[in-house]
């Protein structure tokens, strides 16, 4: 069966905040001929997710007060993906500035949109292991962060009970996990 792409008419920003949002309305024109005026969509930018373990099996972890949850959660490391810059670079160079290590090995996890119906940006995750300390973190973000090194088997029991609340970081954990477990044999 063929999924023919629905065809955009016009397209209206109705909220312009880049680098970190666009809302746009678009007119469109489905294929069977049917007509959708002010279809919701938004543009966010890219960002890379990277999921650290150390040389002991501890996960790397973020600790910091998220505003759009309203609340202190756990997350790995992740930031925006800068103009010119490949994604894996931006997973290296978010280790460094937040966890303040370097690894041996990078695993490429995937690349998932945030919301297939609206869009808002592409989530490249990465699993970094064999992790080292080669700095202090220095992550200059708005937030206070705490890096946390937690062991494997307990951010895996935090993943099954939906300790995380970030769909980015539950989709790079539970890939990193699993890409783990095949590592180990």
């Amino acid at each position: 069966m063929e999924h023919p792409a629905w065809k955009i008419l016009r397209s209206r920003v109705l909220l312009d905040r880049w680098p970190w949002l666009r809302v746009i309305a678009d007119d469109l024109e489905l294929p069977d001929g049917r007509r959708v005026e002010g279809y919701l969509r938004l543009e966010a930018p890219d960002f890379a997710v990277v999921v650290p373990v150390d040389l002991e099996q501890r996960v790397g972890l973020i600790r910091s007060y998220r505003h759009g949850l309203g609340a202190v959660d756990l997350q790995p490391p992740a930031g925006y993906i800068d103009p010119g810059e490949e994604p894996l670079q931006t997973a290296q160079r978010e280790l460094l500035e937040e966890m303040g290590c370097q690894a041996e090995r990078w695993t490429p996890l995937g690349r998932f949109v945030l919301g297939a119906n609206r869009g808002a940006g592409w989530a490249h995750c990465f699993l970094a292991t064999r992790c080292r300390p080669v700095q202090q973190p220095q992550s200059g973000d708005l937030e206070i962060q705490e890096p946390l090194w937690l062991p494997r088997a307990r951010v895996a029991r935090m993943w099954r009970r939906g300790e995380f609340k970030q769909l980015a970081s539950v989709a790079s954990i539970g890939l990193a996990l699993a890409a783990l477990q095949d590592m180990d044999g």
